[in-house]
């Protein structure tokens, strides 16, 4: 079963609610990704993050990890250009992970939403992409499987996460896929899911039942509102 007893949300679902508030009310991203990882302590953030929620300040940390990329799906969704798309993907990003790999890793999952919802195929979608981000997409699921280890790079994490999508077969197939690599699978499992969801048009009632049951009604009325005003 795609979903069991234990089964809750993460850090990822914890900020990817916090920029969809962010675009939704026009809020700052620094206070507000932080006013929403300190209101769910212990969802699983890294170590860089937890301490840059710790502190009075809000300067960025230079992190090439994959936290800017696993937020980041609400601009690809409600954002009406690629140009759009791409700068505000870099700055809901360099409020934490302001190194270029992070910046990167943002953009690229961002963009690649919003060819997913504007209509693009796979390949169109596999070609921007290692064309403007120099990820390499050729690899199959099956070649990396066996050697992948648990990376939070956006680097070693970002291009999985995208070839996860160009294999699937619809949402659920595209999570289990991401889950099968096995990693940080909830951070690549949420990118890929990201993807999916605008490419297929939506998600099965089941599974939005399943995790609706799953999320405290702050998260539901941001997910609400949001999903209202952008179609989703």
């Amino acid at each position: 079963p795609l979903f069991c007893d234990k089964s809750k949300f993460t850090d990822d679902t914890v900020l990817t609610i916090a920029v969809a508030d962010c675009i939704l009310n026009a809020k700052g991203y620094a206070a507000n990704i932080k006013l929403w990882g300190r209101k769910y302590p212990g969802s699983g953030y890294g170590g860089n993050f937890t301490a840059w929620l710790a502190r009075d300040g809000n300067e960025p940390y230079n992190s090439w990890g994959n936290g800017s990329a696993m937020r980041v799906s609400p601009v690809g969704f409600a954002f009406e250009s690629l140009e759009d798309v791409l700068n505000e993907a870099k700055k809901s990003a360099e409020v934490t992970h302001n190194h270029p790999e992070g910046i990167k890793g943002a953009q690229a999952v961002a963009s690649t939403i919003f060819l997913a919802r504007s209509g693009a195929g796979r390949r169109e979608i596999k070609e921007f992409v290692e064309k403007e981000f120099s990820y390499d997409l050729s690899r199959t699921l099956d070649a990396i499987r066996p050697s992948y280890t648990f990376d939070v790079s956006c680097q070693g994490s970002v291009p999985e996460a995208i070839i996860a999508f160009l294999e699937s077969e619809n949402f659920e197939d595209a999570i289990r896929k991401a889950v099968s690599l096995g990693g940080d699978s909830d951070t690549i499992a949420c990118i890929t899911g990201g993807i999916a969801h605008a490419f297929y048009g939506g998600v099965s009632d089941d599974i939005v039942s399943n995790v609706r049951k799953r999320l405290p009604a702050d998260m539901l009325d941001v997910l609400d509102k949001f999903s209202a005003r952008y179609r989703l």
